[in-house]
């Protein structure tokens, strides 16, 4: 059962990433998705941004509103020749080459911000969904559910194996992740050049991960159950980061820096459901958990299953806390007036991913911490129309033991355009559209032969093949800015 509790349990690390770094959003108001390279304005969007930023703003109060609404895909094309292959049996295997499509989505994303400026002081706050957010579902399930349930059918069936084409697999993934968080800024204009500004973020973690994977004879074989996997545990939990930042102002000329320290977050299990039964035999963890405790359940399959695939278990027991940490975050940005209408900004983000925790460590599995470069521009057309774009580079230090069919991520180019219209003295509102160019990211797993073994294949099986992870995503959003 070994190899089958593998396929049941990875079904459910982390999924979702977006604009920012693996686990932090940074696009929450319109400006951002219409320009990107905000890290320097004295805007409403500053309370986010760039909290020091407003000793220059709006002097009194001001609010803005923010809708977004996201669609992603990601796909994974699984390529296994002769997958099962079986020279002994006369069995040329089946050819794997199949697209899982994964289609990610959210309801209107919201975002409020808010500030009050006084002399030379303001306070300023910012609530939305901070960190991941939307839901996942692959509607054919995930090659690492299909292919190792046929792998286990085979194996248990050895020397009249029922092969592939013999059955039929019912199987779907789906999760959500969202962190909401509340930003509460106090600012203070040191200088007349010069402010700085201290604030804390409060977060919270609402997630869940349901999967099933149902393998059934043909109809003229009988409508046999062969196997059936069940997964349904959500995810809870919560943590704080302060957050400094500091603002130079001179002329046309702004420069700023924002640090934003880690969010340990450690989530506690609702396990719903958690067993696999085969040749209508079922293992029920969730019910061995309640019966003998996490401990003694976790000490009895590391003896039937070893001590690593009771680890992986260990993340989906019952009231088990599993780490989801916002990484730290490094924000320096500059921005220039070339002209009283035109305005150009430059901004770089670090997020130290490898020091956030991450569910079984994957944060050991990359080659860095995320980089981010930012460009943009606006440009006044009037008094009533702006006019703006921008561009960002994302660079995750990926590694191919990091990528997983429930938890991959691509680097990307995003480009971003919109406009903001002055329909009073007091009210804009902002429009934009962007859109995420991500590079195919293809992982190629060989079989090798070592002491008489083959090891090293697709999902550790003895057969070579490849993945190749690809994925697009497109916003649309609208946001209204009132100064009181």
């Amino acid at each position: 059962m070994k190899r089958l509790f593998f396929v049941f349990i990875a079904a459910s690390l982390g999924i979702f990433a977006k604009a920012g770094g693996l686990m932090t959003n940074t696009n929450y108001h319109i400006s951002f998705d219409r320009m990107f390279a905000r890290g320097a304005t004295f805007d409403i969007d500053a309370a986010y941004s760039n909290p020091a930023g407003l000793a220059w703003g709006h002097e009194g109060w001001q609010l803005s509103l923010n809708f977004q609404k996201p669609w992603q895909n990601r796909d994974i094309e699984a390529n296994v020749p002769n997958y099962l292959a079986y020279p002994a049996l006369g069995y040329q295997g089946v050819n794997i080459d199949q697209k899982y499509n994964g289609k990610a989505s959210a309801p209107i994303v919201p975002a409020l911000f808010a500030s009050y400026k006084h002399d030379r002081w303001a306070v300023s706050t910012m609530i939305g969904i901070v960190g991941s957010g939307g839901f996942v579902k692959y509607e054919e399930g995930i090659p690492m559910f299909n292919l190792m349930t046929m792998g286990k059918i085979f194996e248990k069936t050895v020397p009249t194996p029922v092969t592939p084409d013999k059955y039929g697999i019912d199987s779907e993934v789906k999760g959500k992740q969202y962190i909401y968080g509340g930003q509460l800024n106090f600012t203070y204009k040191i200088l007349d050049c010069l402010s700085a500004a201290v604030g804390l973020r409060a977060n919270y973690y609402d997630g869940y991960n349901r999967g099933y994977v149902t393998a059934t004879t043909l109809p003229a074989l009988g409508s046999k159950q062969l196997m059936d996997l069940q997964l349904d545990v959500i995810q809870r939990g919560w943590g704080v980061a302060p957050i400094v930042s500091l603002d130079f102002h001179k002329g046309p000329l702004t420069l700023a820096a924002r640090y934003e320290f880690r969010t340990k977050i450690n989530t506690t299990n609702d396990t719903e459901s958690l067993n696999v039964t085969m040749n209508d035999q079922k293992t029920d963890i969730k019910a061995m958990a309640a019966q003998y405790g996490n401990a003694a359940t976790l000490a009895g399959l590391s003896t039937s299953m070893g001590e690593a695939m009771a680890s992986k278990i260990k993340d989906f027991m019952p009231d088990e806390k599993v780490r989801y940490d916002m990484p730290s975050l490094l924000v320096v940005a500059a921005q220039y007036e070339i002209t009283p209408k035109l305005r150009a900004a430059a901004e770089y983000h670090f997020f130290d991913d490898k020091n956030a925790k991450m569910a079984n460590n994957r944060q050991d599995d990359l080659e860095h911490g995320t980089h981010e470069i930012l460009l943009g521009a606006e440009y006044d057309i009037n008094d009533k129309f702006t006019v703006s774009l921008g561009g960002q580079r994302t660079d995750y230090g990926l590694s191919d033991k990091y990528q997983t069919h429930t938890s991959f991520a691509c680097d990307s180019y995003s480009l971003g355009c919109g406009a903001a219209i002055n329909l009073s003295e007091r009210m804009r509102l902002n429009v934009s559209y962007f859109c995420t160019l991500y590079s195919d990211y293809k992982c190629e797993y060989n079989a090798q032969l070592v002491d008489g073994k083959m090891i090293g294949g697709y999902l550790n099986t003895a057969y070579s093949g490849s993945d190749t992870f690809s994925r697009t995503n497109h916003v649309i959003g609208v946001g209204i800015d009132y100064k009181f």
